[in-house]
């Protein structure tokens, strides 16, 4: 899954990259309204996390062009403006959730998790699919129970599988998914991982499908 993350402190930015990298999403980092706008036009996000003190375009004004434009994305703002009217505000202007800042990063995981359930109307956030079993708020994958040790790029990457067993994703749809801007993708990066996912769960979960990508079959 790709975030964008619109924080102009560069410490704030810095950790909530580095703590959703390694959660496994592809996280790209813009630190004024306009880049975020520019972002949001050239790329699909699937959730947005947008501060509101933002210098030029502020993130309320970025918000609502963006709901203007149609994107319906999850948002989570995060923010030190704390009042009860700025909430409010946030929340009309088409926010899903507020974190008031300071924040704990756990508690922003949480949140995010929790949005990026909603567009598909999932209460079970675990992914089941045979004896494959992957819990994305516990970061753990077993298979027949027993578990298996994945990096947060496996976990990513077999997330996105799982959630469309039987549909084949491109090597470039699994690369935007899992790597954000700026982060160096080798050209056979994909084929590693899933190299790595068929040598700890067996050959069959993943299958190729010759001049498309990869995927996970769909079982009886």
């Amino acid at each position: 899954m790709r975030l964008l993350v619109v924080e102009d402190d560069r410490m704030i930015g810095e950790s909530v990259r580095t703590a959703l990298r390694q959660e496994g999403y592809a996280v790209d980092w813009v630190r004024d309204g306009a880049d975020g706008d520019a972002a949001l036009q050239a790329e699909r996000y699937d959730l947005i996390l947008l501060d509101l003190g933002l210098p030029g375009k502020g993130g309320l004004d970025l918000l609502k062009t963006a709901r203007a434009r149609g994107d319906a994305m999850p948002v989570l703002v995060m923010t030190a403006r704390d009042a009860i009217g700025d909430r409010v505000a946030g929340l009309d202007a088409g926010a899903d959730d507020y974190l008031v800042k300071p924040f704990d990063l756990d508690e922003l995981l949480a949140r995010v998790r929790a949005l990026l359930r909603r567009p598909s109307g999932r209460r079970d956030v675990v992914l089941r699919h045979g004896d494959l079993v992957l819990d994305p708020a516990r970061h753990e994958t077993t298979l027949a129970g027993a578990p298996v040790k994945l990096t947060a790029r496996e976990f990513a990457l077999l997330r996105m599988l799982l959630q469309r067993p039987g549909a084949p994703s491109s090597r470039r749809r699994l690369e935007e998914a899992i790597y954000g801007w700026g982060e160096e993708v080798e050209s056979n990066a994909i084929e590693v991982h899933i190299h790595a996912l068929r040598r700890k769960l067996g050959a069959t979960w993943i299958q190729t499908v010759r001049g498309v990508g990869y995927m996970v079959p769909r079982r009886p």
